[in-house]
């Protein structure tokens, strides 16, 4: 590296570029001897040659990412077939020549290159000194299907794909609104990976469209390969261990975050969208709370709650009461927990940190397996290596129990990103309950309510609309009130229309209804 750095620094024009600056030569040998050398040593970039008389042309494009047979039809075919005139300008082609609906012009050769990579196919015409750009992106792509991360009982199928135009026209498709916005960006100096901002224009807070330009457009780095390199650039605080952003591979979600004045980041490959400003409520919502019935999804916000505490502290406190506060346990149980850890050699505290490590490893062991016998190894690996440990005096069955139930509350949070940062915080909080007991785990609770508190996302509070409260923003927060009563939207991010939706629309009992009741 330093020795990269001196040789920059010594002799900048000694390292290879593929930037330029020089505009589209008329002479065509010019322009293609220029592309050939900039693209040297790229066995993918097509230049297919043209010869139709008084026609000489190139097209341009890298094997693989182009519609070939749309190439074909509405490009070489039909300048092949028009040999009558002595001179073809660029305007002469694009109006009455290419029929690809998408073409555009450019003078500049470094356009030409940056199109070429993007999957475009670049036309450069003898005696014309401009190019022309045809989009006739193809190639293969996967499909779209249903979100494995997301899936529902009850709602939309589809999911997002590693396209960028397939995702924005996704979202599109849900908002049928001359006010949803797209602004276009690249993003890495050598990938130029392709982003799309996309916002509600009148919902959108100015000021937070502003700063979510103005982090991107900081963003100096060589490549971004998925959405993961943007959300830690841009997100606020890179130590806390809390997402800051969500993500999601719903288009239906982000239509939804999108009405509600947020703004999101549709990267060019990869299936994962990200969503700003996030709060910490929103991790543990899923798209199919607004599907269901109100009274459905309450239940099940109330008992992903507990069942997030569970994750959090269930271990911790079991090694607290075993450990310093045996007393707070029931005589019977007391008993049965006594007998259970009679023959372990270990303290509960250790009991618990070697359980919850090899729970964690058979966990990712699932995940980085094949499919079909991932789920096989990790559940039958758990129970078989639960059962041994138990039956060989190493760990206890209360610990067992434990840390099963503990491992189901994780698979609650409907986001894997809360979900494994509730999982990473377990660890330290069996530590404050190994060495203080209950006063640990509350010292624990208070630095982390501390630190939540403290948080921000592109300037909205973290807990918001609880710390700071806003009695009209806890009607989608701990429950989910009936659709007819959420008439606003959150006043946190959109600062123009807050009116969802219009008057009378709480359902009345019909006159049918009425006169049954009579009789």
């Amino acid at each position: 590296m330093k020795k990269f750095k001196k040789l920059l620094k010594e002799d900048p024009k000694s390292l290879p570029s593929e930037k330029t600056d020089k505009p589209i030569e008329a002479d065509l040998s010019i322009n293609i001897d220029r592309m050939k050398q900039l693209f040297k040593d790229c066995s993918d970039i097509v230049f297919r040659h043209i010869n139709a008389g008084e026609v000489e042309a190139y097209l341009v494009f890298v094997d693989g990412l182009i519609d070939t047979n749309s190439i074909q039809l509405h490009g070489i075919n039909q300048i092949l077939k028009e040999v009558e005139r002595e001179r073809i300008t660029a305007d002469y082609l694009i109006e009455r020549i290419i029929s690809v609906s998408s073409v555009k012009e450019i003078t500049m050769l470094e356009d030409a290159v940056k199109n070429v990579l993007k999957g475009n196919t670049v036309l450069l015409v003898d005696r014309v000194n401009t190019g022309i750009v045809i989009d006739a992106k193809g190639g293969q792509r996967r499909s779209v299907s249903e979100p494995e991360t997301e899936s529902v009982v009850r709602g939309p199928r589809e999911g997002l794909t590693e396209s960028l135009r397939v995702n924005t026209a996704l979202v599109r498709q849900k908002i049928r609104s001359n006010r949803l916005k797209t602004i276009a960006k690249d993003v890495g100096e050598e990938t130029r990976t392709g982003i799309a901002i996309m916002y509600i224009d009148g919902l959108v807070s100015p000021d937070l469209l502003k700063e979510v330009q103005a982090r991107l457009d900081r963003i100096k780095i060589d490549g971004v390969l998925e959405s993961g390199y943007i959300e830690e650039l841009i997100e606020d605080n890179p130590w806390s261990v809390f997402p800051q952003i969500q993500n999601t591979e719903r288009p239906d979600t982000i239509a939804a975050n999108l009405l509600e004045g947020r703004v999101a980041i549709i990267i060019d490959g990869t299936p994962l969208a990200l969503i700003m400003p996030a709060t910490f409520w929103q991790f543990l919502q899923a798209s199919e709370d607004y599907y269901h019935r109100y009274h459905i999804s309450i239940f099940l916000r109330f008992l992903r709650i507990i069942f997030v505490f569970i994750a959090l502290t269930l271990p911790s406190l079991y090694v607290a009461v075993t450990t310093f506060h045996q007393e707070m346990i029931p005589t019977n149980l007391l008993f049965s927990i006594a007998s259970a850890r009679e023959a372990i050699p270990f303290p509960a505290f250790v009991e618990a940190m070697i359980m919850e490590i090899s729970f964690e490893a058979l966990r990712e062991a699932g995940v980085r397996l094949p499919k079909i016998v991932g789920q096989a190894v990790s559940i039958l690996g758990a129970l078989v290596i639960g059962q041994a440990a138990v039956e060989a005096g190493i760990v206890s069955a209360p610990m067992v129990i434990v840390v099963s139930l503990t491992g189901i509350a994780s698979f609650t949070i409907p986001r894997f990103n809360m979900a494994i940062s509730i999982r990473l915080l377990r660890f330290p909080f069996i530590v404050l309950a190994g060495m203080f007991g209950l006063f640990g785990i509350v010292l624990g609770i208070l630095i982390l309510l501390t630190h939540l508190t403290k948080l921000r996302s592109f300037g909205i509070p973290y807990l918001s609309p609880v710390v700071p409260l806003s009695m009209k923003g806890l009607k989608d927060v701990f429950i989910r009130v009936p659709w007819w009563a959420m008439n606003e939207r959150p006043s946190q991010t959109v600062k123009g229309d807050r009116i969802r939706e219009g008057e009378g629309l709480k359902p009345s009992p019909g006159k049918g209804s009425e006169e049954g009741d009579q009789s």
